[in-house]
């Protein structure tokens, strides 16, 4: 069951025009939960809560994503993107990042 954060994350992508796909269970394990398509661009986005970690094999996903041409992170509550660190200082300075959508997108 998707939390409350990757809900309200999943209704303002879609609210953005995504076509979003949450992952349940795929053939990789550590496949982030979302897919999100819109105008032939494809991003991957790892959903966690506030006090949930990423795990090594989720992060060896995230990059093995954006190795193969992917936008790929980790998006935690509160925190907004966490991982890939390269991405995290382009947040907006919203005092909520996890409510300003425009600050995730690459």
């Amino acid at each position: 069951m998707a939390s409350k954060f990757q809900t309200k994350i999943i209704k303002e992508y879609e609210a953005k025009g995504y076509f979003v796909i949450n992952l349940i269970k795929t053939n990789k394990n550590g496949i982030t939960d979302l897919l999100c398509c819109k105008d032939g661009e494809s991003i991957f986005i790892e959903i966690k809560e506030a006090n949930d970690t990423l795990k090594p094999l989720q992060k060896f996903r995230i990059d093995e994503l954006i190795k193969n041409g992917f936008k790929a992170f980790c998006l935690k509550k509160d925190k907004g993107i966490i991982y890939p660190k390269q991405i995290t200082n382009e947040k907006s300075s919203n005092d909520d990042p996890s409510t300003d959508i425009d600050s995730w997108m690459l």
